[in-house]
């Protein structure tokens, strides 16, 4: 994992949209169905929007029906860290990305196999690198 990037509100005001800013530092959501991501479709990987860090691959993402970007694994062991959300009368897993620390989304235990997990992440808190295929 790369150094931790750590910055003050001023700070990530200063790189991030006022969207991201409400979602990634203050724990909000963005309306189902209205992300850049949720239904999108190419091949590459998914990086935080704040650090860059690398977070979701493609080919774990699948269609969960729920109008959010859902993954099934991380890019990789580490990528993101799970928190207990007690917020709005439930409990819930808040999965963040480990570099910058920003509110990504949630954890569920509802998704396919292999893993039977749901990373159900806001899109505003992505960014898609695409990658050529082989021979391109």
């Amino acid at each position: 994992m790369a150094d931790k990037v750590i910055k003050t509100d001023s700070e990530w005001k200063g790189v991030l949209t006022d969207e991201q800013f409400r979602v990634m530092r203050e724990g909000g959501t963005e309306c189902a169905f209205t992300g850049e991501f949720w239904n999108h479709k190419g091949e590459g990987y998914f990086a935080c929007a704040a650090c860059d860090q690398e977070l979701f691959e493609t080919e774990t993402k699948f269609n969960s029906g729920t109008g959010w970007p859902s993954f099934w694994r991380p890019f990789k062991k580490g990528a993101v860290t799970e928190h207990i959300d007690r917020s709005y009368g439930m409990v819930r897993t808040e999965v963040k990305c480990s570099r910058c620390d920003s509110h990504l989304g949630h954890l569920f235990n509802d998704g396919p196999p292999p893993t039977g997990q749901r990373y159900c992440i806001n899109s505003v808190a992505l960014k898609f690198i695409e990658t050529s295929k082989a021979g391109d």
